[in-house]
């Protein structure tokens, strides 16, 4: 038998195979069951990528109108789920309603035989949770959270947040920004859904458990890091200066590198062209050339690039989507991985079980309490 072999973060175990995804190995791009994300950003909606992730193909066109009418039939909330979601506290981080949304539904609606119905109930439904409570919070109103006419999950997350009919850029944007996000191998938040679904047990609990670990500023998070470090600065020439003055007293800048990425992320410049076509005429066009600065002197000084948080958070912003809601759309996009993967260690069928290497003190004689 090998010796284990000890690896403090895991970095460079490889703890199961997957067909789901491949990031950045053997000279490949990000692929979702061998699709190029170039491709599918360019030319696929987050429905397909949806579709393809949970039901293992790409749709035919038929396919692809009924999975969009089946997911605006699943985006009504159940009236105690409402009523949970008013009860939170206006000051909830908008990952924990999500986190609290998924456990109740969880006991409201188990999962059936069918996993994926539970997935395509959490894909239709993420908006109406979150949108739900952040209008309730904002305003008092109680929205009908179902945005009848729009056919899609980012036109439906728009409707929902600002009660109109969704600009179309702002609806590619964050259709784009949906696929993005989707998938991405053995991250920390569908690892833990992995280890929770290796226990045996349930679609949801593995579903919260990964929005936990997505909650965790060191996975999800750092695009809002990036927006609140890009809102700063009211021009390129005091970004320059202040990003210098950051680094040289060493304080980390979020939405930069990556553990897999080497040389650049795949998703950064796609990202990144949005957001530059929608600074345009915008009253906070500023924020782009801001960026670019940022990227060229974390490049030129720390070899660092920047990965696909950064620009989403000005692609976000230039959308009219509030900074604290940037996390819970990852949720919204990465929960057809989530699945993915639950769907694949169920079938793997092993509990996931490390060991750890003990460094604390040596055997000890027990001492009585009167000696002590």
């Amino acid at each position: 038998m090998n010796a284990p072999i000890k690896a403090p973060g895991l970095v460079g175990v490889i703890s199961g195979d997957t067909e789901v995804s491949t990031v950045g190995k053997e000279g490949l791009d990000l692929t979702y069951r061998g699709y190029s994300i170039r491709d599918l950003s360019a030319h696929a909606t987050f429905e397909e990528v949806a579709h393809l992730l949970v039901h293992g193909s790409l749709p035919t066109t038929p396919q692809l109108s009924a999975y969009r009418d089946k997911l605006a039939g699943m985006r009504a909330l159940p009236a105690g789920l409402k009523t949970t979601l008013e009860q939170l506290p206006p000051a909830s981080h908008p990952m924990d309603v999500l986190r609290t949304g998924v456990s109740a539904l969880g006991c409201m609606e188990p999962e059936g035989p069918e996993v994926r119905d539970s997935a395509d109930r959490l894909i239709a439904s993420f908006p109406s949770m979150l949108l739900y409570w952040h209008r309730f919070v904002q305003s008092g109103e109680r929205i009908d959270e179902t945005a009848p006419g729009e056919d899609t999950v980012a036109g439906h997350f728009l409707q929902l947040l600002h009660g109109t009919t969704p600009d179309p850029d702002h609806r590619r944007c964050l259709d784009v920004s949906l696929i993005l996000y989707a998938e991405h191998e053995f991250n920390a938040s569908t690892f833990a859904a992995r280890v929770i679904t290796s226990t045996r047990s349930d679609f949801h609990s593995a579903i919260t458990g990964a929005i936990g670990a997505l909650r965790g500023p060191l996975h999800g998070g750092a695009n809002e890091a990036a927006m609140d470090l890009i809102g700063q600065f009211s021009s390129p020439e005091e970004a320059d200066a202040g990003i210098r003055e950051m680094l040289a007293a060493r304080k980390l800048i979020m939405g930069f590198g990556h553990r897999v990425y080497k040389e650049s992320d795949p998703r950064s410049d796609i990202i990144k062209e949005w957001s530059k076509k929608l600074s345009a005429g915008h009253e906070r066009a500023h924020y782009y050339p801001v960026s670019e600065v940022i990227e060229k002197l974390m490049w030129d000084k720390k070899h660092l690039f920047p990965n696909a948080d950064f620009y989403s958070a000005t692609a976000y912003h230039y959308c009219g989507i509030p900074t604290p809601l940037f996390t819970p759309i990852f949720v919204m996009s990465r929960i057809t991985g989530w699945t993915a993967h639950v769907i694949e260690e169920r079938a793997a069928g092993k509990l996931i079980r490390p060991t750890g290497d003990y460094v604390g003190p040596q055997p000890t004689e027990w001492v009585p309490i009167e000696k002590r």
